[in-house]
C-alpha cells in the first residue's frame, strides 16, 4: 500500500500471530485495534523470565512505515528533532513526531534502511548505495493518526508505504542473543544496541534490528505475516524462549523507566518534560526547521513546570495511573504509569510532578484508595539497562 491510497482505520482485527496465540493458551485482549494476548501463564512468571532468559513478544499492531526518495531525510527531518540525515546506513534511532504546539504525537524508531546495490564485475559495475530509505515503527494505538500527519507534511516526491504485509517480533532478555545465534548463525554477532540489518533466513525475508522496550538485550524481527508462525514456532523451539504477553511487556517497560504513549507521553507534554531531551539532537536544537521547535525550545530554556520522575512507593500497594501526587498538602502532580514491580518486589511508578520536586530522594505522598503512601523520586531506570553496546 502506497501513499497514493486512501488508508482507513479499521476496526477490530486479528493479528497474524493469532491463532498461534491462541493454541498456546494466551488470553486475548482487546488493544490498540487488535486481539492481542496479555498473558501465557502467568503475569509475573512472564516477567521473571524474559529477566533471565528470552521472551519472544509479538509486536504486529505497531505501523511498519517505510519512507523514500532521494529527499527523505530531509523531509522527515522537518518532523523529527533527531538528525535524520546524518544517520548511516542500518542505524537506529529513537525519536518523535511533535507538533506546532511542542506536544508529543508519537514516539518511534527511526532505522536508515537505504539498500546496498551489489556490482557486477561481468558489467562492470561498482556496488553503490541504493535509492534513500527509512524504516520507521511507530506505536499501534497512533499509526493512523501518523500516516496521516505524515502524508499531510511530507512532499509529494517522497512515497510513503504502510507495510501492513509484515508482522513484528520482539525476542527480549539476557539470551536472546544466544538463542537468535544458535537459529541464525552470523548473522547478530557483530550487532549491537542500535543496529539493524536484513537477512534471508530460508524463503523468510527478515529485518532484524537489535532493539527493543523491555530494557534488556534484544531484537525486533519483522518479517512477512504469512512466515509469522514458523518463525514464532523457530524461535520457541530453543529452550530459552518463552511467549510472553502485554502484562509483562508493560511490567518490563516500567522497571526500565521507559514512557507508553498515550499515558507518561501525549499531546499534552512536550520532550523536554517528559525527560526525552536526547531526542533532541543538539545541532538540529541550534538549527530548528523542525515542527514544534520554537514551542520546545521555549521549554528547554525557561524550564517545565512539570517533568516526568520515577517513584518508589512504600509498602505493598502499588499506585495506577491517575493517582494523585502530594507534597504535604498541595497537589503537585500524578502518576501516569504505576505498578508492582517483580525484579525489585515493591511498587513502583512514574507521574509528572512539579520542577522543583524532581530531585532524586524528595519526599512526597502518592493517593492509593483514599489513603496517603509515604513515595520518593527515585532514579530512572528502575532496574538498569541492560542493552549490548559492544566490547
Amino acid at each position: 500500500m502506497s501513499d497514493q491510497e486512501d488508508f482507513e482505520e479499521p476496526e477490530i482485527e486479528t493479528l497474524p500471530l493469532d491463532a498461534w496465540h491462541r493454541r498456546k493458551g494466551a488470553r486475548m485482549v482487546p488493544f490498540a485495534g487488535y486481539h492481542m494476548p496479555i498473558q501465557f501463564e502467568g503475569i509475573v512468571a512472564e516477567h521473571n523470565w524474559t529477566r533471565n532468559q528470552a521472551g519472544l513478544f509479538d509486536v504486529s499492531h505497531m505501523g511498519q512505515l517505510m519512507v523514500t526518495g532521494d529527499n527523505a531525510a530531509e523531509e522527515l527531518e522537518k518532523l523529527l528533532p533527531g538528525a535524520i540525515a546524518s544517520l548511516k546506513p542500518g542505524k537506529v534511532r529513537y525519536s518523535l513526531l511533535v507538533d506546532e504546539d511542542g506536544g508529543i504525537l508519537d514516539d518511534l524508531m527511526v532505522t536508515n534502511a537505504t539498500p546496498w546495490i551489489e556490482g557486477d564485475e561481468e558489467q562492470g559495475t561498482e556496488g553503490h548505495w541504493g535509492e534513500p530509505a527509512y524504516y520507521l515503527v511507530v506505536n499501534g494505538a497512533t499509526k493512523w493518526d501518523d500516516i496521516g500527519h505524515l502524508r499531510e507534511h511530507l512532499d509529494d516526491a517522497v512515497t510513503l508505504t504502510h507495510m501492513d504485509d509484515q508482522a513484528l517480533v520482539a525476542l527480549q532478555g539476557p539470551n536472546a542473543a544466544t538463542a537468535l545465534n544458535r537459529v541464525m548463525r552470523n548473522v547478530i554477532d557483530d550487532m549491537v544496541f542500535m543496529e539493524s540489518v536484513t537477512h534471508d533466513f530460508g524463503e523468510w525475508p527478515l529485518r532484524i534490528t537489535r532493539s527493543g522496550y523491555t530494557g534488556e538485550d534484544g531484537f525486533e524481527i519483522s518479517v512477512p505475516a504469512e512466515f509469522a508462525e514458523a518463525l514464532a514456532d523457530r524461535l520457541c523451539a530453543e529452550i530459552e524462549v518463552r511467549p510472553i504477553g502485554l502484562g509483562a511487556r508493560d511490567s518490563l517497560r516500567l522497571e526500565a523507566g521507559l514512557p507508553l504513549y498515550g499515558h507518561d507521553i501525549t499531546t499534552e507534554t512536550d520532550p523536554v518534560s517528559a525527560d526525552l531531551g536526547f531526542a533532541l539532537t543538539r545541532k538540529r536544537r541550534e538549527e530548528g526547521g523542525w515542527m514544534g521547535h520554537e514551542k520546545v525550545m521555549k521549554v528547554l530554556a525557561d524550564g517545565p513546570a512539570q517533568k516526568r520522575v520515577g517513584l518508589a512507593i512504600e509498602g505493598r500497594m502499588p499506585a495506577r495511573e491517575g493517582a494523585l501526587i502530594y507534597s504535604g498538602d498541595k497537589q503537585v502532580g500524578r502518576v501516569t504509569s504505576g505498578g508492582f514491580s517483580p525484579t525489585l518486589e515493591r511498587p513502583i511508578a512514574m507521574g509528572y510532578v512539579d520542577a522543583a520536586l524532581t530531585e532524586e530522594g524528595t519526599d512526597l505522598e502518592v493517593e492509593v484508595r483514599n489513603k496517603r503512601l509515604p513515595a520518593k523520586v527515585a532514579k530512572l531506570p528502575f532496574v538498569p539497562h541492560r542493552y549490548h553496546r559492544g566490547k
